[in-house]
């Protein structure tokens, strides 16, 4: 059984940080592109930022200079710095990644549970 485990929400204030954290275990082969999402209530979730294997970011535009994604491959870990945060990005923070299981042919997308980011003003 693979599993991503989202680490790190809480609540901040405007203009504070926060550093989420997602783990993937189990019989991990290789994992591909990873990526945050979110997820504010009563909204379609939306893409925060990808980051491929050999570490090239992508961010969406309403995070653009505010957030950044890494990863640790030796750990399977990807991370999301948030800084200057806006009680905008309150939502559930999902992380996804494209996951090769130990004997198998082909990347999986696997979701995290969230993790549950408020930022007050």
């Amino acid at each position: 059984q693979v599993q991503l485990l989202e680490l790190g929400g809480g609540l901040v204030q405007a203009g504070g940080s926060l550093r989420l954290s997602c783990a993937a275990s189990g019989s991990i082969a290789s994992i591909n592109a990873m990526g945050w999402y979110r997820q504010a209530p009563g909204k379609q979730r939306e893409l925060v930022g990808t980051i491929t294997r050999s570490g090239t970011p992508w961010y969406s535009n309403f995070v653009k200079g505010r957030f950044t994604i890494s990863r640790d491959n030796a750990k399977n870990t990807m991370y999301l710095q948030m800084n200057s945060l806006k009680p905008g990005d309150t939502a559930v923070y999902y992380c996804n990644a494209e996951i090769l299981k130990s004997g198998s042919f082909s990347y999986i997308p696997t979701w995290g549970q969230g993790t549950q980011v408020t930022v007050s003003s």
